[in-house]
C-alpha cells in the first residue's frame, strides 16, 4: 500500500535483477556507513550488534557499516577494522543474525584508507603524504596494486560469507580508491597511472574482480566521488565515465560521495545548506542505468521525500540522522515526524570524537553507540521527579525520567523551554538546533510530562519529591574591566535575545564558541544556496577540475573586531571537524582577530586593550561581553539534596553535549 505523506521514500525497491532473486528493501532509507570505533576491536561486537539491531527495528531499509580494510595496510588506524580471513567473517555472523532477525538489511563497506592512513604501514599510488596524517605512504608496486585490487574483492566474498546482503565499495571521500583516480596524488607512469584511462584501471578492476568471485546477484554498492573539491580533483567528464565503466563493470548501485576529507569546503556540517549536494546526484542519475542513492546534509523525512519524488535520486542515504533517531523510519511509517530526533550536523559527538580515537555517539542521542550500556529500564515502583530548568540538561533528564516511569514535573522560570539552547539556534548555520527543541517539547506533550513555565521553583516547592533534579544553568559571565557598565555594553544573551540592538561597529570579548558564533551572527547577512556555494568556491566539475573556483567575497553587514586575552590562534578550541570552517568563516568576512589582549577600560571612545605593551584603542559602538559563564545553583544550595546537571554543575563553554548525556546518564542511575 502506498504511504500518504511518504509514498516515495517509503516505496520498496529491488537491487539488482529481480529474476537472479536481488534485494529487495522495504524502502529508500540507506543508513550511511559510519565508523564508529566499535568495528576495530573484536571484544566490541555486541555492542556493534545492538546499535545496527536498534536501527534495524527502526524500519531503515539498508544500514551499510562502518569501514573495513581489504588489507592490514590498508587500516584507517593501527589494529583497526579489517575483513580479511574466514574467523572474522564468522565473528560477524552475530552482526549479520541479528539485524535479520530485526527485519533488516545491512552491506559492509569495504575501505583501503590508503595516504589517509594513521600508522606507518599505509601505501598508496603514490608517496605523496597527506595533509591530515603525519605518516608518508610507501608507493605501492605494479604486484601490490594487483594484489589490492584482488583483496578487495576477497573481502567482498568474505562479506557475504559473514551473511551481508550487499557490500559498499569505498571509492569517494579522499581514500585510496580516490587517490588512484586523480593526478593530485597519483602520478605513476605504469598502466595504473598517467592517462586517465589508466588512472580509472583499479577501480574498475576492483569491481571486476569481486562481481567476479561473488557472482551476479550479490548487490555491489560503489561510493563515488561526484566533488572532491581538491585541487587536481577529477572532471564531469572524468567522473561520469568511470561510472559508466563501474557500470560495466558489475556495480549495482551507485552511492554519493561529496570531497575529499582534506578538502576546504564543508561538506555535511551543519553551516551546510540541507541538500545542497542533491543535484549532482541527479546529474549522475541522468548518466547511468542502475539505482542512485544521495547522500549529505539529508536529514528529515519531508527533504527526503522531494529528493526522490522529484526524480533526482533512486534512495537517499542518511547516516547521522540515524544516529540522532534510530526510530526514524518507523516514526515517519506511523506519521509521527514530528517525534523525530532531528540531526544538527554538529558533529560534535560523532565525527568529532572518532577523530580524536573515541567512540561516536550523538549529541541529541547520547545512547547512540551506547545501547548495552545506557539502558533506560523501567522504574521498579512508582515515583515523582522534580527537574527544575528546562535547558539541554533539563529536558533531557525529564524525557529520560518520564520514559522509564517517573511522574514528572519539569520547572522553568522563563516562558519558553530551551535555556541557552534557544540563543544557539539563532546563529547562523545552526538553525537545525530548533529542531532539538521541537523534538523535546513534543516528547514532553507526548509521555505526559508537567510542565509548568514562567515558574521558578523554590526549595519548598520541591519537598515533596521522590527525586529532584537541578538543571538552572548559567548566566554570562561579566568580567571586572573599568567601565562593564557603559551603555555600550551588552552581554552575548542579550545580543542573541533580540533585547539589544548592536551598532555597526562591534569590539567582541571573549573568543571561545560563543564568541566565534556571535561574530558570525554580527556580520552574517542573507544567502541562497548558489551564495553559499560562490563564497566557498564551488564551481561546476565540468568546468572547473574537482569542482573549485575562486571564492567570492563575503559581504559582511558589520566591522567587528573579536578579542581575547589569551595568545593562541582565535578558534583554536572549536570542534576538531568543524572548527576549521567556523575559523574560514571569520576570515571570509573581514573580521579583525586580536589575540594576547589586555582589557583596560571600556568608555565613548570604545574599548581599550593593550597588546604587546602597545596601548591601542578598538572604535566601536557597541561591546559584546563573550567571556564565559557562571553557575546558577542557589537553589540546590538552599535543598541540600537532589541531582546537579548541565551547567549548574559546570559552566565552562557552553556544551550542549555534555549537557545531555549528563542528564540522560543521572536519570538512566536512580
Amino acid at each position: 500500500m502506498t504511504h500518504p505523506t511518504y509514498p516515495h521514500l517509503l516505496e520498496p525497491i529491488t537491487l539488482g535483477d529481480p529474476a537472479r532473486g536481488g534485494l529487495t528493501l522495504r524502502n529508500r532509507v540507506v543508513m550511511g556507513s559510519m565508523h564508529t570505533g566499535l568495528e576495530d576491536r573484536p571484544w566490541d561486537i555486541d555492542k556493534l550488534a545492538a546499535f545496527f539491531e536498534e536501527r534495524a527495528r527502526g524500519g531503515v531499509g539498508l544500514i551499510i557499516t562502518g569501514g573495513y580494510a581489504p588489507t592490514k595496510r590498508g587500516w584507517l588506524k593501527p589494529f583497526a577494522s579489517e575483513m580479511t580471513n574466514r574467523l572474522q567473517a564468522a565473528r560477524h555472523r552475530r552482526v549479520t543474525e541479528t539485524v535479520h532477525q530485526a527485519g533488516g538489511a545491512i552491506a559492509l563497506q569495504v575501505l583501503h584508507a590508503g595516504r589517509y592512513g594513521y600508522h606507518p604501514l599505509s601505501q598508496s599510488a603514490s608517496d605523496k603524504k597527506s595533509p591530515i596524517t603525519p605518516f608518508r605512504p610507501s608507493a605501492m608496486s605494479d604486484k601490490e596494486v594487483d594484489a589490492t585490487a584482488t583483496a578487495f574483492a576477497r573481502s567482498i566474498e568474505l562479506a557475504r560469507r559473514a551473511g551481508y546482503d550487499a557490500v559498499e565499495i569505498m571509492g569517494s571521500e579522499g581514500y585510496l580508491i580516490n587517490q588512484f583516480l586523480t593526478e593530485r596524488t597519483n602520478d605513476r607512469g605504469d598502466r595504473w597511472g598517467g592517462s586517465a584511462a589508466n588512472r580509472m584501471r583499479f577501480p574498475v578492476e576492483v569491481v571486476r574482480r569481486s562481481r567476479e568471485l561473488v557472482g551476479a546477484d550479490f548487490p555491489i554498492v560503489y561510493r563515488i566521488s561526484l566533488l572532491d573539491l581538491v585541487e587536481g580533483g577529477q572532471t564531469w567528464e572524468e567522473t561520469a565515465e568511470l561510472a559508466l565503466l563501474l557500470q560495466e563493470a558489475g556495480v549495482t548501485v551507485f552511492n554519493t560521495g561529496i570531497g575529499w576529507h582534506e578538502a576546504r569546503v564543508p561538506t555535511i556540517i551543519t553551516q551546510v545548506p540541507r541538500a545542497a549536494w542533491r543535484s549532482y546526484t541527479a546529474r549522475l542519475k541522468a548518466v547511468v542505468d542502475v539505482p542512485v542513492c544521495a547522500s549529505n546534509r539529508i536529514n528529515t523525512p519531508e527533504l527526503a521525500e522531494d529528493i526522490l519524488a522529484s526524480g533526482d535520486a533512486d534512495l537517499v542515504s542518511m547516516a547521522r540522522p540515524l544516529l540522532a533517531d534510530p526510530a526514524f523510519v518507523a516514526k515517519a511509517m506511523d506519521e509521527r515526524a514530528d517525534e523525530i530526533n532531528t540531526c544538527i550536523a554538529c558533529n560534535q559527538a560523532c565525527l568529532d570524537h572518532v577523530f580524536q580515537n573515541r567512540r561516536a555517539s550523538c549529541l541529541v542521542n547520547p545512547r547512540a553507540c551506547h545501547e548495552t550500556e545506557l539502558v533506560l529500564m523501567p522504574t521498579r515502583r512508582p515515583r515523582s521527579l522534580a527537574v527544575v530548568g528546562a535547558g539541554p540538561a533539563g529536558l533531557a533528564a525529564a524525557v529520560s525520567a518520564a520514559e522509564r516511569g517517573f511522574a514528572v514535573t519539569l520547572f522553568e522560570k522563563s516562558a519558553e523551554l530551551g535555556g541557552q539552547f534557544r540563543l544557539a539556534m539563532e546563529v547562523p548555520g545552526k538553525e537545525d538546533f530548533a529542531d532539538t527543541l521541537r523534538y523535546f517539547t513534543r516528547r514532553l506533550e507526548v509521555l505526559g510530562v508537567d510542565v509548568r513555565l514562567s515558574t521558578r521553583a523554590t526549595a519548598s516547592d520541591l519537598a515533596g519529591f521522590d527525586e529532584v533534579v537541578v538543571a538552572t544553568g548559567v548566566e554570562p559571565r561579566m568580567p571586572a574591566i573599568p567601565g562593564i557598565d557603559h551603555p555600550s555594553v551588552a552581554s552575548y544573551a542579550d545580543v542573541l535575545a533580540g533585547r539589544v540592538v548592536p551598532g555597526q561597529r562591534v569590539a567582541v570579548i571573549g573568543a571561545g564558541g560563543i564568541g566565534v558564533d556571535v561574530s558570525v551572527w554580527l556580520t552574517h547577512q542573507h544567502e541562497d544556496l548558489d551564495d553559499w556555494m560562490a563564497h566557498w568556491g564551488v564551481g561546476d566539475p565540468a568546468l572547473h577540475r574537482g569542482g573549485l573556483t575562486s571564492p567570492k567575497a563575503r559581504p559582511a553587514a558589520r566591522e567587528v573586531t573579536l578579542v581575547q586575552r589569551k595568545t593562541t590562534p582565535i578558534g583554536i578550541g572549536l570542534g576538531k571537524t568543524s572548527g576549521w570552517a567556523h575559523r574560514a568563516v571569520l576570515k571570509q568576512t573581514g573580521i579583525t582577530l586580536l589575540s594576547g589582549a589586555t582589557y583596560d577600560r571600556i568608555d565613548d571612545d570604545g574599548l581599550h586593550v593593550t597588546v604587546d605593551g602597545e596601548t591601542r584603542v578598538v572604535p566601536c559602538d557597541t561591546v559584546v561581553v563573550c567571556a564565559g559563564q557562571e553557575s546558577v545553583r542557589d537553589l540546590y544550595d538552599d535543598l541540600g539534596r537532589g541531582h546537579l546537571i548541565g551547567g549548574a554543575d559546570v559552566a565552562a563553554e557552553l556544551d550542549a553535549k555534555r549537557a545531555i548525556d549528563q542528564g540522560t546518564r543521572v536519570v538512566a542511575a536512580l
